[in-house]
C-alpha cells in the first residue's frame, strides 16, 4: 500500500471528511475537517428562513450533524409549520418570526446566520433585508433570477459589511473535490472534452418552480446550475461563449412558461475544451464525464443528494460518503468562527457569475446565435 494510501485509508476509518482531500485555486478553502477530538468550542446559531421540503429534509437534518453551527431559529408563514418545527426541534418562541416580524432577527443574539432557503424570486428581496440585520447570509442557489438582481444582492451586503454566502455544496463533497483535483491539476492530461448532464422528472404541475416569475425559468435555472458549474470547477477556467437550444415541449400543461429540456455548449480560450450540458424536467439523468490526453473520469450519480460514485480508467474512486449540507454548513461556520470571508467559490460573486452564464444560455438558445461571456 503507498503512502497516499495509507493516508486515505487512516482518514477513511476516522470518519473525516472532505478536506482529507488536496484540490486546487477557488475551490481550496471548501473543506471540513471534523475534529478527532469533539468539538466544545462556540457554535454558530442559524435561522432558516422558508420551510419546505429542502429546509425540512436536508439542512434541519444537516445542522443535527454540524460540529460549529446549530438551528437557533425559523422564519415561516404557516403556523402549523411553526408548532411542528418548535416540537422536534425545541425552538421557544421567541426564535421564530414570520416573514413580518423577520427584521426582529437583527436583536436576536442567539441567531447568527440567515439562510435564505425560498423560492428564487424572493432571494433578493430577503437578502436585501437580512443585510441591514448583522448577520451572516446563505442564499440558496441561483443567486437570483436577472443579473441585476444578483448585482444588487451583493451591493447590499457589501454596503452593511455583512459576508453572502450561497449554497454551493458540492464544493464540499468529496468525491467533487477529487473530481476537481483531477481536472484542474490535468492529471490525466489535457482536458479535450466534457459532458454535463442532470435532469428529472417534475411532478405537480402546479408547484413554483413551473412559474416563470417565481423560478426564473425551468430545468436549467434549478438543477443545470450544476452542470454550469461543474464546467467551471472540473476546468478550473471560464468559458468565453456558449450555443443553445430548447428541447421539444411534450407536456404543454407543465411547460407553458418554463423550457422542458435545454441543451448548450461551452467554448473555451486557448484551445480548451467542449463542454456540452443538458438539463431536463423530463428525463433521468445524472452524469458528469470528461476525457482527457491519457484517461477519463466519470460521476454518477454526480450533483444529487448521494451517494455520489466515481470512476476513472484507473477504477472506481473511494472516498467517505457524507451528509453534503452538514458538511457545507460545517465548513461556512468554521470559517465565520476563525474571522474570515467565505471563500470566492461559495461567496455572492461566484452566484453572480453563474447567473451570468444562465442568463447568456437563455440568450443563446432564444437567438440561435453564439453568446460571448464576459
Amino acid at each position: 500500500m503507498t503512502t497516499e494510501q495509507n493516508r486515505r485509508s487512516f482518514l477513511k476509518k476516522l470518519g473525516l471528511s472532505a478536506s482529507a482531500i488536496p484540490f486546487l485555486g477557488a475551490t481550496a478553502n471548501a473543506t471540513n475537517l471534523q475534529s478527532i477530538i469533539p468539538y466544545k468550542g462556540k457554535q454558530l446559531g442559524v435561522a432558516l428562513v422558508g420551510l419546505g421540503n429542502y429546509a425540512t429534509n436536508r439542512l434541519a437534518v444537516g445542522l443535527e450533524e454540524t460540529e460549529h453551527c446549530k438551528l437557533a431559529g425559523i422564519v415561516t408563514g404557516t403556523p402549523a409549520k411553526k408548532i411542528q418545527w418548535q416540537k422536534k426541534y425545541g425552538i421557544a418562541d421567541e426564535h421564530c418570526y414570520t416573514y413580518g416580524t423577520f427584521e426582529n432577527i437583527a436583536n436576536d443574539d442567539a441567531i447568527d446566520v440567515i439562510y435564505i432557503v425560498l423560492p428564487n424570486s424572493m432571494h433578493p428581496e430577503y437578502v436585501k433585508r437580512a443585510a441591514k440585520l448583522g448577520k451572516h447570509i446563505i442564499c440558496e442557489k441561483p443567486l437570483a433570477n436577472s443579473v441585476k438582481e444578483a448585482e444588487e444582492m451583493i451591493a447590499a451586503c457589501e454596503a452593511t459589511g455583512v459576508d453572502l454566502a450561497v449554497g454551493y455544496r458540492m464544493h464540499f463533497e468529496p468525491f467533487t473535490i477529487e473530481a476537481m483535483r483531477i481536472g484542474q491539476n490535468e492529471e490525466f492530461g489535457k482536458i479535450n472534452y466534457m459532458n454535463t448532464d442532470f435532469g428529472f422528472k417534475i411532478g405537480d404541475p402546479t408547484q413554483w418552480r413551473l412559474k416563470k416569475d417565481m423560478a426564473g425559468g425551468g430545468p436549467l435555472m434549478d438543477v443545470g446550475i450544476y452542470c454550469v458549474q461543474a464546467a467551471r470547477y472540473i476546468t478550473g477556467k471560464e468559458p468565453i461563449s456558449v450555443t443553445a437550444q430548447f428541447g421539444p415541449v411534450t407536456d404543454l400543461e407543465r411547460f407553458s412558461e418554463v423550457e422542458e429540456s435545454i441543451s448548450w455548449q461551452f467554448q473555451f480560450d486557448g484551445g480548451g475544451p467542449v463542454v456540452s450540458g443538458y438539463s431536463s424536467y423530463k428525463t433521468n439523468v445524472e452524469r458528469l464525464y470528461m476525457s482527457a490526453a491519457n484517461g477519463w473520469m466519470e460521476l454518477s450519480p454526480a450533483y444529487g443528494y448521494g451517494p455520489i460514485k466515481g470512476e476513472t480508467h484507473k477504477g472506481m474512486m473511494d472516498f467517505p460518503v457524507v451528509h453534503q449540507q452538514a458538511n457545507q454548513l460545517d465548513s461556512m461556520a468554521k470559517n465565520w468562527l476563525d474571522g474570515k470571508r467565505i471563500p470566492n467559490h461559495a461567496s455572492g460573486e461566484e452566484g453572480l457569475r453563474d447567473v451570468k452564464i444562465l442568463m447568456a444560455i437563455y440568450d443563446a438558445a432564444e437567438t440561435g446565435k453564439s453568446i460571448k461571456l464576459s
